[in-house]
């Protein structure tokens, strides 16, 4: 955008949780959009990569400069007073024509696709993405046109944004500690929507038969629902086509590492049981090798009420490694561990417990043998896990 047209020039923001996954999205948007930026994070994460010349602070607690606005993440809501992230994202939305996406699982690519079309076909579009889209220069930008974004249920949050678009890839109670029922949550979803002009729900599509260059049938299913909600921004059909097929993914989905002594190591965000049975299918379709699957949990109350289900997830590897649970999103409860998931798996796989992320790369790499294909699931530390595999595959 030309320097006059920047709506947050002059502002300077302190981002508490920076290092997230849409916190540092919303970071790199208000500074592609004027404002100076500085933040603050617990520890060292995949995303502060994405914020190079950014000053952030790393552990300790927060501390803003004087006269800085603070903007907060929902994790951290209890360290300190500031804007929630939720009304900061508001904001933005509501100063642009924009294309809001949730669902449980397949937003972070259905908006990259969408954005990633919109580049493409010359739209000049802004995007807020909780991912990396190596093809866009990172997982935010401004642009005059269509401002793309990832929207999150997890917190309730993207009922306060009001789009002319809206894309829901999919209802699926992930969320336990906000939402205590699958209607609850379809009542959620029928509340925000029922106040947006146009609606695109995926389930309602059939997949799109073209030649992606992302691998899976549920990245056919994503490509429909980003289509029909290109149309909808009026971009044809058939342009929209021809420039999705060049789409190659978001960081952190399927993203191949390395490869060291025959194993190949991809690292994966999935976290839910859909996302991990979703991966794991493709990558049985991809090899003809073992398939080894190192899970870190993320959220203490999904591993409660989802062991079962994680488990029986990675019942589709040959071998599950699973660490305890990392994350600050909701309390400890006694009993609860990654363990849970482990004795959850079926007695055909190899389980490993690994509590650490360091134990987890130790026994992956006494396991490995060439052939195999190793993923690494999760929110937290996987990235951490999977170039560590790499590594040491490596020596």
């Amino acid at each position: 955008m030309p320097d006059a047209d920047l709506p947050l020039r002059g502002r300077r923001i302190y981002f508490v949780g920076i290092g997230g996954s849409g916190i540092s999205a919303y970071a790199n948007a208000a500074r592609a959009l004027g404002a100076e930026v500085r933040g603050w994070e617990v520890r060292d994460t995949i995303f502060l990569g994405s914020l190079e010349g950014v000053e952030v602070d790393i552990g300790g607690e927060p501390a803003p400069p004087a006269g800085w606005e603070v903007v907060v993440s929902t994790a951290h809501m209890h360290r300190i007073e500031g804007t929630p992230r939720a009304a900061f994202l508001a904001e933005l939305v509501a100063a642009q024509p924009s294309i809001v996406v949730g669902g449980a699982h397949g937003k972070t690519t259905t908006a990259a696709m969408i954005a990633y079309v919109l580049h493409e076909t010359g739209r000049d579009p802004a995007w807020i993405i909780g991912g990396l889209v190596p093809q866009l220069g990172g997982n935010a930008g401004a642009g005059s046109g269509w401002l793309v974004v990832e929207g999150d249920e997890s917190d309730r949050s993207i009922g306060s944004l009001v789009p002319q678009i809206a894309v829901v890839t999919n209802i699926e109670l992930d969320h336990h500690a906000s939402y205590a029922s699958e209607a609850e949550l379809v009542e959620f979803f029928d509340g925000w929507l029922d106040g947006i002009p146009h609606v695109v729900r995926s389930w309602e599509l059939a997949p799109a038969e073209l030649e992606l260059s992302v691998p899976g049938d549920h990245n056919r299913q994503n490509a429909a629902a980003a289509l029909a909600a290109l149309e909808l921004a009026g971009v044809a059909r058939a342009d929209a086509e021809a420039a999705i097929v060049g789409f190659t993914g978001v960081g952190r989905r399927f993203e191949l590492v390395g490869e060291a002594r025959g194993v190949t190591v991809i690292d994966d965000y999935g976290h839910n049981p859909t996302e991990l049975e979703a991966t794991l299918r493709t990558a049985r379709s991809l090899t003809e090798g073992r398939v080894i699957a190192v899970y870190q949990p993320h959220v203490v109350e999904r591993t409660r009420q989802l062991h079962a289900e994680l488990g029986a997830a990675l019942g589709l590897a040959d071998i599950a490694i699973v660490t305890d649970i990392i994350g600050a999103r909701d309390a400890p409860r006694d009993g609860v561990t990654g363990k849970l998931v482990v004795d959850s798996l079926p007695p055909h796989v190899r389980a490993g417990w690994a509590p650490r992320y360091e134990d987890a790369v130790a026994l992956t790499l006494a396991w490995a043998r060439p052939g195999d294909l190793v993923i690494t699931f999760g929110v937290g530390e996987p990235w951490k896990i999977a170039r560590s595999i790499v590594d040491g595959l490596a020596r």
